[in-house]
């Protein structure tokens, strides 16, 4: 059967009519916007207008209309929090599948600040990437940075916390302290665990902002639907698509 697929949608820009036009054929899309969109992007595609279309893109989630859900270019705050409501959980948990300007592809967490600051966070995000990292045929193996090389040791109270944190984890999961030698790691491992929330996201916005790397969009790793977060700084989003697309055939399969 065909991967059903919901897209959110402020507004038909270009951004978003390059991404139904890449993804026509390979997907079935279907867009939620808002009133008065309809005939806005395309003849064939599917649009469910609605009032609040971050509502009816995660109540169509939630009640299994579609397979997956992509943020797309809906407001972050109201969406994400219609999904927090719907699938019951005080808090997101998101994977991020980025590309190097080199193309060689990784996961990388956490990407959000408020994610990632304890070790059982980190634990989790190891086991769920894994998971991930198998379906996209990436190496299984798990990189975990600190804030310095063990040589740094007793430099500083907070280094030295990351790296204590980071060898815990390596240990009850069998990954690998990478130390914060970042650069070594794509390539060698399908999987990154940054230290906190803000490393994590000030890695994911140098290599997708500065660095001429790709963001391919970042599954919500705990709840039990498939719904990949994107940044509206995007190019386009035929990547995200394509990943929720990739998830759901993996779920189903």
């Amino acid at each position: 059967m065909p991967v059903t697929v919901g897209f959110g949608v402020a507004a038909p820009d270009k951004k978003i009519l390059a991404t139904v036009r890449a993804v026509a054929g390979r997907v079935n899309l279907i867009l939620f916007s808002g009133p008065g969109s309809l005939g806005s992007f395309g003849d064939g595609v599917t649009v469910v207008e609605a009032e609040e279309p971050e509502a009816a893109l995660v109540a169509a989630l939630a009640a299994g209309r579609i397979d997956a859900a992509v943020r797309g270019t809906l407001p972050a705050s109201t969406t994400l929090k219609a999904l927090k409501q719907a699938t019951g959980v005080d808090h997101l948990e998101r994977i991020a599948l980025l590309e190097t300007a080199g193309g060689c592809l990784f996961l990388l967490a956490p990407v959000g600040v408020d994610e990632g600051w304890t070790v059982e966070e980190k634990v989790r995000f190891v086991e769920r990437g894994r998971e991930i990292a198998r379906s996209f045929g990436l190496p299984d193996g798990v990189a975990v940075l600190s804030g310095g090389r063990l040589g740094d040791l007793g430099r500083h109270p907070v280094v030295d916390r990351t790296m204590a944190d980071a060898e815990l984890v390596a240990r009850l999961t069998g990954a690998v302290h990478a130390e914060i030698l970042i650069e070594e790691v794509p390539g060698q491992y399908g999987m990154v665990v940054a230290p906190d929330g803000i490393s994590g996201n000030l890695i994911f916005r140098t290599l997708t902002f500065l660095g001429n790397g790709v963001g391919h969009g970042a599954p919500v790793v705990n709840i039990d639907k498939i719904f990949v977060d994107t940044s509206r700084a995007s190019a386009d989003y035929t990547n995200a698509v394509m990943l929720a697309k990739s998830l759901a055939e993996s779920r189903k399969s």
